[in-house]
């Protein structure tokens, strides 16, 4: 009897607690999608410095510092806004996880400061793509997984 008094009383908590993801879940992807979306600003805004950066500090694997230049600026740009509205939420987060791996393995010499933040980024998208967007998402509405 008074096991299942404490079973009741512990499933009633922690079905409270789900609600928390709904927020926390919508938090974490625009804390990322800000992150990211501020980086391709940036690479946009001096596109020459971001050119060169490429072609001589960043050592992209198997694409050409061009080709490496404009997908990670436009993977920057895009899948932070998808990611926001919650639209393709899965997808949005393996792609900038991908981003950022590229990031990470590009870097001859980061600090490891750098290399904690890219790591913990890297551990809220797959949180963001084990869970989808959950409720306040387009794949919600759209009824997308």
């Amino acid at each position: 009897m008074a096991l299942q008094k404490v079973r009741a009383i512990h499933n009633q908590i922690f079905d409270y607690s789900n609600y928390l993801l709904i927020p926390l879940v919508l938090f974490i992807r625009l804390y990322i999608a800000n992150i990211f979306f501020k980086s391709g600003l940036t690479k946009l805004r001096d596109w020459e410095s971001t050119l060169m950066l490429f072609e001589y500090e960043y050592e992209v694997p198997l694409v050409s510092p061009m080709v490496a230049a404009w997908a990670g600026t436009i993977g920057e740009l895009v899948l932070p806004v998808l990611l926001a509205i919650g639209l393709f939420s899965r997808l949005s987060a393996v792609g900038l996880f991908i981003v950022n791996a590229v990031a990470v393995i590009s870097l001859v010499d980061i600090s490891p400061a750098a290399m904690n933040e890219h790591i913990l980024w890297g551990s809220l998208l797959v949180f963001v793509f084990l869970l989808g967007g959950k409720k306040l998402s387009l794949d919600n509405k759209l009824k997308l997984s």
